[in-house]
């Protein structure tokens, strides 16, 4: 094994407990730099608490693997027999599953199932082992949700028969399965889904039969509990998440919400993100925030979680919503919510799974409040995709429920319009299309109906072309009051030619 020590000993005051700490393994699509960056926060705040960490990760090119981030390193594979081999050396008293996003939740669920956290007496700290499993179980979570009364789309589950193989499985049979499903859900189109996978593997929005049984198989082969879930289709309500942390004393605050401009039927890590939310009402704020504190609570979750909710105007006050899915760990939004709010989403969680209350972790940007105190931001912060266009020619980028972006940009401004041109010219992504080669029939078809990399810029053009907002509005099913924004930073465009610089860059356009 690799490993180095550099310990460096318990803090006086405080306990001796020696930390295992699953990192997230390779930068991948679905998880990059933000679990290197949540990894190493939480590396130092246990360190603080007086923790012996000991790390394992298998990407050595990380910051979270540098020597004196812990106290024991290794550098090895992200596997059940590797990390029992290290838990039999160095017999952790806890291991924290939430830090090492899916990755780290998968193989700590395998450890238990395996009984090697009980044969070693190695405790899950922070979120319990039954929680990962009504999370991630897409079944047991639609129960605990109906539970306590929270909507969630109508859904169903294919999955194998104990000691069947997807490969031994007839079209015939597999096409049967699925039409059942579909019919259960309310019929096509659905969304299908794969349990226990990173960046939405296998999944997305299907309208046609053959894909979808295509899309099962693979999931099926996929997905560690051979499990397939199929939804009904909400694609087009709004997509919305609410960060939040719990301690053990069942204290909860809501760091802060984030909207997602595409609408449902696009993986959140694909869509342009805005904090805070700018279209829902006051009414329906409140109703999924309060929705948000019941649903963590029901889950037991100790430290922080993602929570996804899909919101429509049904004519009433507050609107409609539902709970999409439920992440009880640190994730890409996470990192996200940490940087557009400043509250240290990771090392709050880390000191949590400790067993750290709320009120006794200090704030270290003021010094002064602590981490029970909810963030208030008075700006507006965006984040865009980052499209590797130019390493992967040959790979259709229409967007759906699987990731295919490999970074992202964010960007803080005094309104939407100045975060979001910041944030696109950060993102450093040419449009692929020649606009003045593009017709009019093209634009709509291909740039605007259909969701790209290059529809914020279809859209610019569109509103230079004379299109109005409810044209728009109509081709991509973005919210009115975004699409409205892309049009006023096409009209300050045109009071600049005129003279009015200062309604240019009240928009977030420069000089060059």
């Amino acid at each position: 094994m690799t490993d180095e020590d550099t310990s460096t000993g318990p803090q006086e005051g405080t306990e001796d407990r020696t930390i295992l700490l699953i990192g997230s393994g390779p930068i991948q699509i679905g998880q990059a730099a933000e679990f290197d960056y949540s990894g190493a926060q939480a590396c130092r705040a246990l360190r603080e608490e007086g923790a012996r960490v000991v790390l394992v990760n298998s990407n050595p090119a990380t910051i979270m693997t540098d020597p004196e981030m812990a106290d024991k390193v290794y550098i090895e594979p992200i596997t059940t027999e590797a990390i029992s081999e290290i838990i039999e050396r160095e017999r952790p008293d806890g291991v924290i599953a939430g830090l090492g996003g899916q990755t780290g939740l998968n193989v700590t669920a395998e450890l238990a199932e395996e009984g090697v956290l009980e044969e070693f007496d190695v405790d899950i700290m922070g979120t319990p082992l039954d929680t990962i499993y009504a999370t991630e179980d897409r079944d047991l979570f639609r129960q605990r949700m109906e539970k306590i009364g929270q909507p969630v789309p109508k859904s169903t589950t294919i999955s194998l028969e104990e000691g069947e193989a997807v490969e031994n499985i007839t079209e015939e049979a597999l096409v049967e399965r699925v039409e059942d499903s579909v019919d259960a859900v309310g019929g096509l189109p659905v969304i299908s889904r794969t349990t226990y996978t990173l960046g939405g593997s296998g999944s997305g929005v299907v309208h046609e039969m053959d894909e979808l049984v295509s899309r099962v198989r693979k999931g099926l082969r996929l997905s560690r509990n051979s499990e397939v879930l199929i939804t009904e289709s909400i694609s087009g309500w709004v997509e919305l998440e609410y960060e939040v942390m719990r301690d053990a004393d069942d204290s909860c605050i809501i760091i802060c919400n984030m909207e997602n401009i595409d609408p449902m039927g696009i993986h959140t890590g694909e869509s342009t993100v805005v904090t805070p939310s700018q279209v829902i009402p006051d009414e329906g704020h409140q109703e999924m925030r309060d929705a948000a504190l019941q649903v963590i609570r029901e889950l037991g979750i100790q430290g922080g979680c993602n929570i996804q909710f899909a919101w429509h105007d049904d004519g009433t006050p507050g609107g409609e919503y539902r709970v999409v899915e439920v992440n009880p760990r640190v994730s890409r939004s996470s990192a996200l919510a940490s940087k557009a709010t400043g509250y240290p989403i990771a090392r709050v969680t880390a000191k949590v799974a400790l067993g750290k209350r709320l009120h006794e972790i200090t704030n270290e940007i003021t010094g002064e409040t602590t981490a029970a105190f909810e963030p208030a931001i008075d700006y507006v912060v965006t984040k865009v995709p980052r499209w590797p266009k130019d390493k992967f020619t040959d790979v259709d980028f229409e967007l759906s429920t699987a990731m295919k972006s490999t970074g992202e940009a964010m960007s803080i401004g005094r309104t939407f319009e100045e975060s979001l041109l910041k944030a696109l010219r950060s993102s450093e992504y040419d449009p692929a299309a020649d606009w003045d080669e593009v017709s009019d029939e093209e634009l709509e078809a291909e740039y605007l109906e259909k969701p790209t990399p290059d529809r914020p810029y279809a859209i610019f053009e569109a509103f230079e072309r004379g299109y109005t907002t409810e044209d728009v509005v109509e081709l991509t099913d973005i919210h009115e009051w975004y699409v409205e924004r892309f049009g006023r930073v096409v009209e300050a465009v045109e009071a600049a030619a005129e003279g009015d610089f200062a309604a240019a860059a009240s928009a977030g356009h420069t000089n060059a």
